[in-house]
Formats: C-alpha cells, structure tokens, sequence
C-alpha cells in the first residue's frame, strides 16, 4: 500500500519553496472553467498567495470544461502582458502543448496544476495529486467492499471528456487497476476487454453530464451495479439518474475531488467513498515558484521519485475496507474544499 501525503507532511515538504517576490511580478492563472467548485478554490488560492507575496494576478477560464481555444487565447495574452508565469489546467493537454512552447520560449515559468500536460515535461513543473493514485484508491475500496461479488460487478465508467486529458486517463485507469481489471493501453481508456466493464461515457465533470451518461449507460445494462466518476459533480447527476430509474440504493458510487458538497454525499451515502485532492495547496504553491522564478530563476524539484510535485491524496469513506488507508468524513469536512 502506498503511504498517503498527509497536508502537514506536504507543507513541510515544501518549505524551501518559499522565495521574496518582487513587486512588479505577474503571473496568470488559467483554469477549465471558473464554475467548477475545484477551480473555484483554486483562484481562491493563487489569488490569496499572490496578496501575500504581492504578485499581479490575472485569472482567466474557459466557458466549459474542454474550451481549448480561450485557454490557448489567454496563453497569447499573458506573454503580451509580459507575465513572469502561467499556471494552467488544461482542458486538452495535448493540443496546448505548443502554445506552452511558445511561453516558455518567451521566458515564462508554465506550472501544470492538477492536470499534467502530454508529455509531462511541456510544463516547467507540475503541481498535482497523484491521480492515478486517487483512482487506484476507490478502486481498490470498491473491489473490496463487494467482496466476492466483485468478480461479477457491472461497472459504469463515467469520464471527462472524448479528448481524453490525462487526469481523466489517470483517474479511470487508476480505478481499473484498484478494482482488479487488467489494463490496455494505460495511456488511454475505453480499451479493455473485460466483461465487467458495460462501457465509458463522458460527462464534461458536470452534474448534467453525469446523469445524461448514467442514462446513456443504463440503457445498455440496467443492472449496472459499480459507478466510477471521473468528479463529485459527475457522481451527483449519476445518482439522481439512478435515483429516477429506483437504483439509488443498491449502486455503489465512487469518485474523485474531496470537495465539501462531495464529502457530504459520502458522509449521506449518495457516494460510498472519494479521493480527496488539495485544489488550493496546488495553486498556492504554484505562486510561491512563479514568484521564485522571477525572484532568482529557481524553479521547483518533483517529489523525488516521481515527475511531478505530489500534493497528496486521501481516501475519504465512513465504511472502511481492510487494507485500504482512509479517512472519515469528519475529517474530510475538516479538509474538504468549495
């Protein structure tokens, strides 16, 4: 079992990441959209350092999860308003690979939040929960609280998007793997030839997306009976579609966030457990380096071990399962986000 990052454990971790700024920096923060409770909390937090340490911040988000276009728009924008950094969760981490080129070439600092670019090192750094992890968890928790059943479990996969950015793949590849289904491709997902799986559908990680692909899903098995969503919002929708189909109560739901409204469906049984992820610890930190960057060109270091800053990941459940370390939801309320 891998240990968990406690939040103590990642301050700590990150004291020698702290640098005086200079007055005159700038940095960009640029997000999926400016709705989403996670990105919500993620302003809250760059904008927050950004006063602490007295860096300009702008803010910019797309109009919905997969906008690539006004993600690539306010790149352009933030090198001619010659930023000393961008901070972005991009919505297609493939497609936005070259204007990240073209930033860096400019001189900027471009730290991937949450979201790690294809490839990883486009980005200067990436500052995210290990999302595989995350998946890997509820995974591993949903397998083992159906026990024996596991092995004729009806799974519905609810994902991000059909560009297929890499939190999603990590996210739904990690929770396979948990669950104990043997894996294609792990770059992609929708691959797998594993009976249980009834299929993907995607859900823009909105509440409507996730009950129009719980829907989709139920359509081709009514006795779907393991949910995996890609977010809390997601989950949500899926269980008031299984809620007007009378299966809120024998589908278990897992997912990824650990945002306040998520624990408190965990805590009411509408989401049996969620990864939770520390949304304002990412862009905080990501701060502190543009300001670093411009302060003396230092830029950050990765976990060691892995190629990215691990911001740390906990499995927040009131049933817990032998084997799986987890959190309740009282402590999750007491971390939880949005």
């Amino acid at each position: 079992m891998k240990k968990l990052l406690t939040l103590s454990t990642v301050t700590l971790a990150l004291t020698g990441l702290t640098h005086p700024a200079f007055a005159e920096t700038s940095a960009c923060l640029i997000t999926k959209t400016d709705t989403n409770p996670f990105f919500v909390k993620m302003k809250e937090g760059a904008t927050a350092k950004a006063e602490e340490m007295g860096v300009t911040l702008k803010s910019f988000a797309g109009k919905v999860d997969g906008d690539h276009e006004s993600q690539v728009t306010a790149i352009e924008t933030c090198i001619a308003d010659g930023a000393k950094g961008i901070l972005i969760t991009a919505s297609d981490t493939k497609a936005i690979v070259s204007s990240v080129e073209q930033a860096r070439d400019a001189g900027l600092l471009v730290i991937a939040l949450d979201t790690p670019l294809e490839p990883i090192d486009s980005a200067d750094a990436t500052f995210a929960t290990d999302n595989f992890l995350a998946g890997e968890l509820i995974g591993q928790w949903a397998a083992a609280t159906l026990g024996d059943a596991a092995a004729d479990a009806k799974i519905g996969m609810l994902d991000l998007a059909v560009s297929q950015p890499s939190v999603g793949v990590l996210r739904d590849q990690g929770f396979l793997q948990g669950f104990g289904i043997d894996l294609g491709d792990p770059n992609k997902w929708g691959d797998e030839d594993d009976p249980r799986i009834v299929g993907n559908d995607v859900t823009a990680g909105n509440e409507e997306g996730g009950r129009k692909a719980m829907e989709n899903l139920l359509a081709k098995d009514p006795l779907i009976n393991v949910v995996y969503t890609i977010n809390e919002p997601a989950a949500a929708g899926a269980y008031e579609a299984l809620k007007s189909f009378g299966r809120e109560n024998d589908v278990l739901i897992v997912s990824v966030d650990g945002g306040c409204p998520g624990v408190k469906n965990v805590a009411e049984g509408v989401i049996g457990a969620t990864s939770q992820q520390y949304p304002l610890l990412m862009a905080s930190l990501g701060i502190e380096a543009i300001a670093a960057w411009a302060n003396d060109g230092t830029k950050p270091e990765p976990t060691p071990g892995k190629d990215f800053f691990d911001t740390g990941v906990a499995l927040v459940t009131d049933k817990p399962v032998e084997g799986v370390e987890s959190i309740d939801t009282e402590v999750g309320t007491e971390r939880c986000w949005g």
